[in-house]
This record gives C-alpha cells, sequence and structure tokens, in this order.
C-alpha cells in the first residue's frame, strides 16, 4: 500500500529489564531478564564469534543439533537460568579472566547483552564484562 510507504509498525513488546550473562568457574548464569526477552524459549542456541569475541543465544527447537535447554515457560521460570553443560562452559572461558577470589566467595564476570526482538537472539560482547566476586551460593557445607 504507497500510502503507508516507508511507515514502521511501533513495537509493543515492553522490555523487561537488562539482559546479563554471568560466567564463573562452574555455570553460566542467565538473569530472568534474559528469558523473557526472548520468550521463554526451552532450548537455544549459543554461538560464539571468536573474530569480535561476542557471544549470541538464539531461540531453537529440541531438534536442533546443538540446542541447549534453557527456559521453563512463562509463569514458571522465577529464577535465572543456569548452564552447566563442560562443554559450554569450556567454550565460553577462553573469553573471560576470572580473578582470584577470597575463601567462600566465587569470582564471575558479568555481562550485559543487546536484544534483537525480529531474530530472537541477544548478543553479548564479552570486551564489555566487568569483574567482581560474590559470596558462594547453596548450602554450607559443615566444617
Amino acid at each position: 500500500m504507497a500510502l503507508l510507504q516507508g511507515f514502521e509498525e511501533i513495537n509493543m513488546s515492553v522490555p523487561t529489564g537488562k539482559s546479563i550473562m554471568t560466567v564463573t568457574d562452574s555455570v553460566v548464569r542467565f538473569n530472568k531478564a534474559t528469558a523473557a526477552d526472548l520468550g521463554y524459549p526451552a532450548y537455544v542456541k549459543i554461538l560464539i564469534n571468536d573474530k569480535t569475541r561476542q557471544i549470541a543465544l538464539q531461540v531453537c527447537t529440541a531438534k536442533n543439533g546443538n540446542a541447549v535447554k534453557f527456559s521453563k515457560p512463562e509463569g514458571k521460570q522465577t529464577t535465572s537460568v543456569n548452564i552447566k553443560d563442560a562443554v559450554v562452559l569450556d567454550a565460553l572461558h577462553k573469553y573471560f579472566t576470572l580473578p582470584e577470589a577470597p575463601e567462600g566467595e566465587v569470582a564471575y564476570q558479568s555481562v550485559p547483552g543487546v536484544v534483537y526482538v525480529e531474530e530472537k537472539t541477544i548478543i553479548f560482547n564479552a570486551d564489555a564484562a566487568t569483574s567482581g566476586t560474590m559470596k558462594k551460593r547453596g548450602r554450607k557445607k559443615n566444617a
């Protein structure tokens, strides 16, 4: 329709917050906003661009050969998404140098992501990572 040529629809999806990826020595954690921004997908592909040092999450199906189990359905995903797969950790660790952590703490690097709604993709730039340490989560081990 020539009348509306050049117009674009207003995107009605409301941003849910900042998508954050946190890398530690034993887990890659994506905050709940990351799952929401992708539409709570059951599976994602994790892609790496070695030249630009970027990591991308892209929604896929279980049938994809490199699918990684990701989120529960909307309303059921109450916490961050944790990926502990050794292959994923090994691939990502070469982009992040974790600082030394004091006893009882865990070193991490955290990266904000850029959401591409149409492509159902979020891209994280490893060079934008910030370092820190946090208290260990989970149950305390008896001394």
